[in-house]
């Protein structure tokens, strides 16, 4: 009887280590990835990756689109409202990578990734399968237009380094960009002067070109 006053908490011990094997939410989470693949696949293996052949952004997208899926759906089922605040500061935190820069399209597709994710993951039971459907849909409709249809014509950019400095004066605009143009084979669309060394007689040049304008290579970084 004393050590029953003195240790109360020992009739609870098989409460705390249950565990739930299988719970109705299983199925809503098999429902939700499988949309959430399905449009990951659809933004990142037929609308980004034909125009720009990076496998590598591939990788990434797809794992950080699950990663971030999964995560969300986890929060949901903690019921933090704080804690969800705080983990989806983290995951768009991820974008600024400590390592090379990203370039501005590919984080916008980094993006979209990420948001289709989070939409899936966190739909509440006041939305629909349809609705969710519609803005996934919608979502592709939108990056579709802009790629293939509006902006049909691809600007790509490339940095070299140009020894001939004595051209980079304005009134030589012209002369700098035929020289460029013989020596790269690539219809030049524009250029910019960046760092310039003197020490070196060099410069850096940063050309624009539109890729379906090239006949053998798109020089895609």
């Amino acid at each position: 009887m004393l050590l029953s006053a003195l240790f109360p908490l020992s009739g609870k011990t098989n409460n705390l280590i249950e565990l739930t094997w299988f719970d109705n939410d299983l199925y809503v989470l098999l429902m939700r990835l499988a949309v959430n693949i399905v449009f990951m696949t659809i933004i990142i293996r037929y609308l980004y990756y034909p125009l720009t052949k990076r496998k590598d952004y591939l990788f990434t997208y797809y794992l950080i689109g699950m990663v971030t899926f999964f995560l969300c759906f986890g929060l949901k089922k903690l019921d933090i409202d704080t804690g969800m605040g705080l983990g989806l500061f983290a995951i768009f935190g991820i974008i600024r990578y400590r390592t090379d820069a990203i370039e501005i399209k590919e984080m916008t597709y980094l993006f979209l990734v990420i948001g289709i994710s989070v939409v899936n993951a966190l739909a509440s039971n006041q939305i629909s399968v349809i609705e969710m459907m519609v803005i996934n849909v919608a979502v592709v409709i939108i990056t579709f237009g802009l790629e293939y249809i509006w902006l049909i014509r691809h600007e790509t950019r490339k940095t070299i380094i140009y020894e001939r400095i004595d051209l980079i004066k304005p009134e030589r605009h012209d002369e700098m960009l035929t020289d460029l143009e013989e020596r790269t084979g690539l219809n030049i669309n524009r250029f910019e002067i960046g760092k310039i060394n003197f020490l070196d007689d060099t410069a850096q040049i940063r050309i624009y070109y539109y890729r379906e304008e090239q006949s053998f290579s798109d020089f895609g970084e």
